[in-house]
């Protein structure tokens, strides 16, 4: 019988285990992977982080400098050296493949056996859950989701066809635009942040929201930032004319690509912890006591699914595992 045991080894596990150290509480981490960086670790070759390594921490352990954006290798090697530090006990690859209530304690079935805990952690993220809407039609190329989008390479030469206004989106038509025919689908025009800003504009912002709602108050909404971040290759592909939106298409038949990349977001990776949760409202809420989700985008708070943004709900929960725990 563990007293806690935080499924995800990535940011907000790791942020949710630093929490419940300083709460006298020693956690058992169970990831998935096969080495620290959990999502990180799957993300497209080009992929950086919008925002400076200065403003990219952890609690407890700033993130080294790194000149410019910093690339996901850079974002691992900080992951690994932040658990090396504290010293959390890891079991790795462990899969968990289902979660239930058992009246009084959580089992968990894994792949290295049963498990059981007092409380558990969910910080299973959203990686390995992409989504992507339907749309009516046939499309006769490729399909991708930026979850699995492989780098410009394969793309060469090709007519490629781009759907998202965020930042993946963006991020991927403009490299494409380098090496093949790119036509990028949005709903609606691309929200570009100012030039001159990164990253830190939309973390400052989603603190502002999370210390709202922590404190009983109505969510004040997201300021008028925008949705992309202008890194370097956004802006010098939209500034010379490469990339350009196009509104999006009703129907599969309108595609005349060779591929198409879904760069249309996730959902929670909560399905082993189906049988513990009500989703009846369409947010996951926990059924019983003792389970806390940490890390999932807006169904836990704005800025939770982000290195710098997941610390004060990660707080949140080690105190919620030790008022349970002192009951």
């Amino acid at each position: 019988m563990r007293d806690c045991i935080v499924i995800g080894g990535g940011q907000a596990g790791l942020a949710t285990a630093y929490y419940l150290r300083r709460a006298g509480i020693e956690p058992l981490i169970l990831d998935d992977q096969n080495g620290p960086g959990a999502a990180w670790r799957h993300v497209w070759p080009s992929m950086t982080l919008f925002s400076l390594a200065s403003f990219s921490n952890l609690p407890g352990m700033p993130m080294p400098h790194y000149d410019g954006f910093p690339p996901a290798s850079h974002v691992i090697a900080y992951l690994e050296k932040y658990e090396e530090r504290y010293g959390f006990e890891v079991h790795r690859p462990v899969h968990v493949s289902s979660l239930s209530w058992t009246g009084c304690s959580y089992a968990l079935e894994t792949s290295v056996g049963a498990m059981e805990a007092r409380t558990v952690v969910a910080a299973t993220g959203t990686w390995s859950a992409p989504y992507a809407p339907f749309v009516p039609g046939a499309f006769d190329g490729t399909q991708w989701h930026s979850a699995r989008y492989p780098g410009s390479k394969p793309f060469e030469g090709t007519r490629v066809a781009v759907v998202g206004a965020k930042n993946s989106g963006a991020q991927i038509a403009a490299e494409l635009t380098r090496v093949a025919e790119v036509t990028w689908y949005t709903r609606h025009e691309p929200r570009w942040m100012a030039d001159d800003v990164d990253g830190r504009v939309l973390f400052e912002d989603a603190h502002r929201r999370a210390i709202a709602l922590m404190r009983g108050e109505p969510d004040p909404g997201p300021g008028p930032t925008g949705d992309i971040v202008m890194l370097p290759e956004i802006l010098e592909a939209r500034d010379s004319g490469r990339l350009k939106a196009t509104p999006m298409f009703d129907s599969l038949d309108r595609v005349k690509a060779d591929h198409l990349i879904w760069c249309t977001g996730f959902r929670p990776a909560l399905r082993a912890l189906r049988a513990v949760l009500d989703s009846s409202s369409g947010t996951p809420v926990p059924l019983h006591p003792g389970l806390f989700l940490v890390g999932y985008g807006d169904i836990v708070g704005p800025g939770a699914a982000t290195i710098t943004g997941v610390g004060p709900y990660a707080k949140r929960a080690a105190a919620g595992v030790k008022e349970l725990l002192n009951d």
